[in-house]
Formats: structure tokens, sequence, C-alpha cells
């Protein structure tokens, strides 16, 4: 049988006091109560020799507020890699003293429907509604009535802050690690600005990615030497790798639009006798854990899955109470993890030892 929970009234009593200086002391008021110091220690110690906690219902009935914020995503709690979104919302749900609720709907929107109902009912103090890669969703609506804030999820219609990875920013930074490096001529793209549904990334990624790579290189007067169109899978990778070279292309680098389409470059590279990077650089996207494990390492521009994460929750909880107004999305960068996958060529055009 549980123990009997201890009261404020129990911590008054053992201090001393009246209930209402308990109450002032315990809830941060004693200064502006002007309580004693005596009075206050007197409290604080009574509460910790008791065991006292407060009762979060009951000050949650008083603030209106219950220091609880859901998350609701479609895969991301099952995905390792895209987990990092809840890690950073746990942090900093954490840092803001509040608890996060996860719930994950596997894409089904009666579960998603009832999973919504479920936080309202709790009255969290506000949703994080997030989907697994950046696609065009409508968000459900009850979420425009409650404060509310959506990650990789773009619903042109929704006023609640949209956090996004800066995928055209990202593709700048794949782009400026080659001409960095002195790459300038024979760059070729594996994945291309394609539009796949059932793609991770979809048409926002590739087209964003492939938007800012065309920008990067054209400040260097260069441009794409060819872009090769297909889906963002190992087998894919390898065979556009494979077609290329059997088509006379030489490509001095390849920019890979994500790590498992570089995955399958290396290996069909590997095929015919041509090394990463002495005769071919590699940069790519994601910095998941291939990025890591291929030899040599490769050069990724990282989704900031767990920066996401962390965003979202200081951004829901740093708005203001109540909804309207334009949406205001917050474009999140995406870092290069440099691995040993890219080259630097000399100014005669020659791989540099």
């Amino acid at each position: 049988m549980n123990a009997p929970r201890v009261t404020l009234a129990d911590v008054a009593l053992r201090a001393g006091v009246s209930r209402s200086t308990a109450s002032f002391v315990m809830t941060g008021r004693a200064a502006d109560m002007r309580i004693s110091e005596a009075a206050q220690r007197k409290v604080l110690e009574a509460a910790a020799d008791l065991g006292y906690r407060p009762n979060l219902t009951a000050r949650s009935l008083r603030t209106n507020k219950t220091h609880t914020i859901g998350l609701i995503s479609d895969t991301i709690a099952t995905t390792p890699f895209a987990g990092e979104v809840i890690h950073g919302a746990l942090d900093a749900a954490l840092a803001h003293g509040h608890l996060l609720f996860v719930a994950e709907t596997a894409g089904n929107e009666a579960v998603e429907a009832d999973l919504i109902s479920e936080m309202l009912d709790r009255q969290v103090d506000g949703i994080i509604y997030a989907t697994m890669f950046t696609r065009y969703q409508k968000a459900p609506a009850v979420l425009s009535k409650v404060q509310s804030v959506l990650i990789n999820c773009l619903d042109p219609t929704s006023s609640s802050p949209r956090i996004v990875p800066d995928e055209y920013q990202g593709g700048r930074t794949a782009a400026r690690a080659l001409t960095n490096a002195g790459h300038l001529h024979g760059i070729y793209v594996i994945g291309g600005r394609h539009d796949i549904p059932k793609t991770p990334g979809g048409l926002y990624a590739g087209v964003n990615r492939m938007r800012g790579v065309e920008d990067e290189l054209r400040t260097y007067g260069t441009e794409v030497a060819l872009s090769y169109e297909c889906e963002y899978e190992p087998a894919f990778g390898y065979q556009a790798t494979i077609e290329l070279l059997s088509d006379g292309h030489r490509p001095r680098a390849l920019l890979c639009l994500n790590d498992r389409l570089a995955f399958g470059a290396y290996q069909a590279l590997g095929e015919r006798g041509m090394r990463v990077p002495d005769d071919v650089s590699v940069v790519s996207f994601d910095a998941s854990d291939l990025a890591s494990w291929l030899r040599p390492s490769l050069t990724s521009v990282a989704l900031p899955h767990y920066e996401l994460g962390r965003i979202a929750v200081t951004t829901l909880l740093d708005a203001p109470a109540g909804k309207g107004g334009e949406s205001n999305d917050v474009l999140v960068p995406m870092p290069l993890h440099e691995g040993d996958s890219i080259a630097t060529v000399t100014s005669a055009g020659q791989i540099q030892e």
C-alpha cells in the first residue's frame, strides 16, 4: 500500500507556520510576500524532511499550465537516425522544466486523430507535429486551435511555425566542399531534381538541394556536367554510376543526393577499378551512419535531426499565446561532416597527394 501523500498542510505544521506562508515559500513567492529568511528555511527543511512533492494537478488548475508537451510523429520514434529529433526535443523540454509525451501514428490517420485527442484531453501546453522527412502535407485541422509547431511538415495553410532543414543552403554547402578543394569541372550529380513520392525527401529535398548546388557552382562560373535522375537507394546509385562510366563519362567528382546513393556509387567505382578520392571525389547528404562506415569515410552534409527537435520545443514554448498571423518558417542549418572522400585538385588540375 502506498504511503499517504505529504500535503502542504503537513509541511506548514512541521515548520510551525501558516499554510499560506508555506505555500508562498514553495511556489517561490516568499520575497514578494516579505517572508523572513528564517521562516523560509524552516519551510524548506520541513519539506525536505517529509519528502514533500507539490501537487502538479492542483498547480495546473491555478496556472492553466501542465508543463507538458505532446510530440506526435508518423515513424520518427522507431527510426534510429531520425530519432535524434526526439532526443533534441527531450533535452529542450527538460531544460524548460517540461515533460514530453511521445506518440507515433505509423501514418494511420485514425490513430493520429485519436492520439491528438488523447494529448488534448491531458491538457498539454502545446503539440509538436512531425513527419519523417520534409514534404508538403496538410497538418490536422485541430492543431490550428492550439499552440503547435510543425517539423518537416510543409502545410501552406497553417499559421504554425514550420521547422525544416535548410536544404537550399545544404546544397550550396555540398558544392562548396568540392569547389574549395579545387573541383570546378567534371562534377556529376546522382539523384537529381526528381518527384517520386515514396522517395525520402521527395520533391522538396531534391529540388532545393539541386538549386543550392547549381547556384553555388554558378558563382564559380561552372555548372553540373550531368545530373542523373533516380530514386534515393543504393541500387540506383550503383546503376547510375555504372551507366555514366559505360557511356564514356569520366567524372572527377560525384555529388550524391543522399548517403545511400553514395554507397551504391562507391560499389560501382570499386568494380571499375576506380578509387575514392584518388580517381573520383564524392560528397553526399544526410551524414548517416553509412557516411562513417564507408571507406574512405564519406564527406556528407548532415540532416540536423537533433536541432529540429530542440528548436521545435523552444519555438513552441517561446511563442506568444494564441494563434494567427502568417506562417513562420524556421530554416535549420545543415552542417558539413568532413570525411576523406574529397581529394584536393591543384591549379594544374592534378590530384594533390
